[in-house]
């Protein structure tokens, strides 16, 4: 199994063969990406589809909300690769942080 890690890599490269890279890219722009690919997420639930269902649309295009968040994951994973960021070390770290804290830390109602 390849780790977070070899896949970021491999998606950051799939993105320059594809021309995503071939000017530089604002980084606000590439957070509001991600935001949108989880707005489809949310309307995919909306319009009653199951959580976990992933079909085929136009094109053979998978649909549905897994595929949504694996496209929030991918272009996470792209941004990370181009900026120099370990995903998968930063990950680790948060999770082991995580473990830390209090039950319901901060006292936010969610």
């Amino acid at each position: 199994m390849k780790t977070i890690k070899q896949l970021q890599i491999e998606v950051h490269e799939n993105a320059v063969k594809h021309g995503w890279w071939d000017e530089e890219r604002e980084f606000g722009t590439l957070v509001a990406l991600c935001h949108s690919e989880l707005s489809e997420a949310l309307e995919e639930s909306r319009n009653g589809r199951e959580l976990n269902e992933t079909y085929l649309g136009v094109y053979g295009k998978l649909e549905g909300v897994p595929s949504e968040l694996a496209d929030v994951v991918i272009r996470i994973m792209d941004m990370c690769e181009r900026y120099g960021i370990d995903l998968q070390d930063i990950i680790e770290q948060k999770h082991e942080f995580n473990k830390s804290r209090s039950y319901k830390h901060g006292g936010k109602k969610f």
